[in-house]
């Protein structure tokens, strides 16, 4: 699970092997600044520059699917000025890079409840998902205001109230079904998951989608991810074998 020591470069991954779908718990923002005797919210500026990497390098792999934790349900037990920082941070990132990830044919994708949102910060995630719905080179999702099991049962919500209408039957439900309800609908779930910061936890993200998902941990914090750390997983992920419960041929 653990990232390898091996230092790699760009040519020497496979094209045919690179992930449909990577996701990615961005952690240790706040661990880096306390390190460096910074404020905990420069950490997450510097985060946000990660995620400026990450997403331009994971475009020239070619990853079809990128899913960014960027927010969680929890998060909101955090100080206010924390979260506050966060908000901002969102709509910076929207105002400055959204015309460029439209040019570059990024699709950008809110999974997560909108509750509790601000409103300013709702009519930002909006308007870059209104301004990319038509592109097609990548999928970026923002994980915002994301909590799983929240996600698991809006699902369960939704198919118990068609039930209730006569809609579907008990017999019918499917994990089609529960997947139709997701979030995530309609988008494969993630080949690789990457968390950095060290943690070896799940953090109540992808619970469902990641069942047979790689993992690959780094202690790096996230505002130190760079691109040749992304090369890094994907190519440990390309030496694994994925058996999905199977036996090797």
């Amino acid at each position: 699970m653990a990232a390898s020591q091996d230092k790699i470069a760009l040519e020497m991954l496979d094209s045919e092997k690179i992930p449909k779908h990577i996701a990615i718990i961005m952690d240790g923002n706040g661990r880096w600044a306390k390190e460096k005797g910074l404020p905990r919210t420069l950490g997450h500026r510097q985060g946000m520059e990660a995620l400026e990497r990450t997403v331009e390098a994971s475009m020239d792999l070619g990853v079809k699917y990128l899913t960014l934790y960027a927010f969680s349900t929890e998060n909101w037990k955090r100080p206010k000025e924390e979260v506050g920082v966060l908000m901002n941070l969102l709509i910076e990132f929207v105002d400055k890079k959204i015309n460029e990830l439209n040019k570059k044919g990024v699709k950008v994708v809110h999974i997560g409840s909108k509750e509790n949102v601000a409103g300013k910060v709702e009519k930002k995630i909006c308007y870059a998902e209104s301004l990319t719905q038509n592109n097609d080179k990548m999928v970026l999702n923002l994980a915002f205001n994301y909590g799983s099991r929240q996600e698991i049962a809006r699902a369960a919500q939704i198919i118990a109230a068609k039930a209730a209408l006569g809609e579907t039957k008990a017999e019918e439900i499917t994990e089609e079904t529960v997947e139709k309800y997701l979030y995530t609908a309609g988008m494969p779930d993630p080949d690789l998951l990457i968390r950095t910061g060290g943690e070896m936890r799940i953090s109540n993200y992808l619970l469902w989608q990641i069942a047979y998902s790689e993992f690959w941990v780094t202690k790096k914090y996230w505002p130190d991810f760079a691109k040749e750390d992304l090369w890094q997983a994907v190519y440990d992920y390309q030496k694994r074998s994925r058996r999905f419960g199977g036996l090797d041929e």
